[in-house]
């Protein structure tokens, strides 16, 4: 895949289809191979997506000291400059959907529209995963059994209906086997979370904004998607009865078709431009 150069890393990214920018930012321990097919190839039919790896994620440069949600969203915004794109759709998933956050309040202007999906604000009235979820993925991490952390994230990740999917079960964890992460990277990303808080500056964002959030979250708990929307003035909440952390890979069609709509929506209030060809 190719790389960009983002000021002082390099980020290995893949663009594809056809109409406006979109962005997509990935959660915690993801790759960009791990938005899935599904969910790509139906978005790809209405926005030219951009996905890419974190830093020290894949391809992307190494990481070599300990950084925050805001260096993670000012890679993002480089990753534009890079690409040439001026103003852009953004979609933000679980620690993904906190670097959109900071992405969106450094230039309101860059981000078009913004959709949060499976996210949080941090800050004290955030809610905090079930107890006992992270320590059940940090074991089998941990202890180096590749194996069953994937099995883990699988059932963690998705509902507990979906997780009997045995042919998407199967998809997800060959993603993993071919594409994986370094423990120093993702404690690096825990902490980055860890010190994340947008609670007090969201509502300065003025930008059309989506919040999308599966009831059945075991990793981010849905009323943080319910806070995320009262404090940005104008943003429109959808919850997904029974639906799980990763949403997109569940129902796929229909994640993709909310962000269409909700784009397609705004379309009149947006000009999407590009600063110089890639």
């Amino acid at each position: 895949m190719p790389l960009a150069q983002a000021g002082d890393i390099e980020l290995s990214y893949e663009r594809a289809g056809s109409g406006p920018p979109l962005l997509l930012i990935q959660g915690m321990g993801g790759t960009y191979s791990h938005w899935g097919d599904e969910f790509l190839g139906a978005l790809r039919e209405h926005f030219e997506v951009v996905v890419y790896d974190h830093r020290g994620v894949g391809d992307s440069g190494r990481v070599r000291t300990p950084f925050t949600i805001v260096d993670l969203a000012n890679d993002a915004g480089r990753l534009l400059d890079a690409l040439g794109i001026q103003r852009v759709h953004v979609f933000g998933f679980s620690m993904g959907g906190m670097v959109a956050q900071e992405l969106a309040l450094a230039d309101q202007h860059r981000v078009a529209t913004l959709t949060l999906a499976s996210t949080s604000c941090g800050g004290p009235e955030s809610r905090p995963a079930r107890r006992g979820t992270l320590d059940r993925l940090a074991d089998p991490n941990m202890s180096g059994d590749r194996e069953r952390a994937m099995q883990l994230a699988w059932e963690i990740n998705v509902s507990a209906v979906f997780a009997e999917n045995a042919e998407v079960r199967k998809r997800f964890l060959e993603v993993g086997r071919h594409r994986r992460l370094k423990l120093t990277v993702l404690g690096a990303q825990v902490q980055a979370i860890a010190g994340h808080d947008t609670s007090s500056r969201l509502g300065s964002l003025r930008m059309p904004t989506l919040v999308i959030h599966g009831t059945a979250d075991r990793m981010i708990p849905f009323e943080n998607g319910q806070m995320i929307a009262r404090l940005i003035e104008g943003a429109r909440l959808t919850l997904l009865d029974g639906a799980g952390h990763m949403f997109f890979w569940e129902i796929p069609e229909r994640a993709a078709e909310l962000v269409s709509q909700f784009v397609e929506s705004h379309s009149d209030k947006l000009t999407t431009a590009r600063l110089r060809p890639a």
